[in-house]
């Protein structure tokens, strides 16, 4: 009679225990689905302040100077058709880091949790945003003040990306093998952001004659 009490109270205690997991895969579950909705938002909000910045190059003044002194052939050609490799590259990456892979388990396969992430996707949205609005106030009236956060907002952006990319390399490293492909889309995110805007991009800049 022993054995079979002791054998039901421990098939009660594995039951209370699965219950209790079980609810925790449910919250936590919860909680990533909540972070996600946040971090789309914070997307969604931070792309249309982006989009409607570029309503300035609408003013002939600005647009014609946007250019700079970048010489035409072939690396504006690399420019123009990078930056549709580049937008087409953000949307699988956030795929991979937003919903391929649950919030919680961020730190354990990349190293960085939401809040880094987060943190991140703000940064490029809202550096991204200022970057054409100051360079218009810098057409308007050259300063070495104005051009330094030109510069800044530029380097903000393509430093984000670039951690943004150390995450996705960390879960291809430890994911599927298709992870890569996103990473691949990536790197012209990488490439038109590190490289193109923020060092090219003001080492030819120069106000139009």
């Amino acid at each position: 009679m022993t054995n079979a009490a002791t054998t039901t109270s421990t098939k009660q205690a594995g039951t209370k225990q699965a219950g209790t997991g079980g609810a925790s895969g449910e919250t936590r579950a919860s909680e990533d689905a909540a972070l996600r909705r946040a971090l789309l938002r914070l997307i969604a909000i931070g792309g249309s302040a982006v989009l409607a910045s570029y309503l300035l190059a609408l003013d002939p003044a600005i647009g014609g100077s946007l250019w700079g002194g970048v010489p035409e052939g072939r690396i504006r050609d690399l420019y123009t058709v990078n930056m549709f490799l580049a937008a087409a590259g953000f949307f699988p990456a956030t795929w991979l880091l937003v919903f391929a892979t649950p919030a919680s388990a961020l730190p354990e396969r990349t190293g960085l949790g939401f809040p880094a992430l987060f943190g991140l996707y703000a940064a490029i949205l809202m550096a991204s945003a200022l970057w054409l609005p100051l360079t218009a106030l810098y057409v308007a009236s050259p300063s070495t003040a104005v051009w330094l956060l030109v510069r800044l907002v530029l380097l903000v952006v393509g430093g984000a990306a670039t951690m943004i990319g150390v995450m996705l390399v960390r879960l291809a490293l430890r994911g599927p093998a298709t992870a890569w492909l996103a990473v691949g889309a990536f790197f012209f995110f990488w490439l038109q952001t590190m490289v193109l805007d923020a060092l090219v991009w003001p080492h030819y800049y120069s106000l139009p004659g």
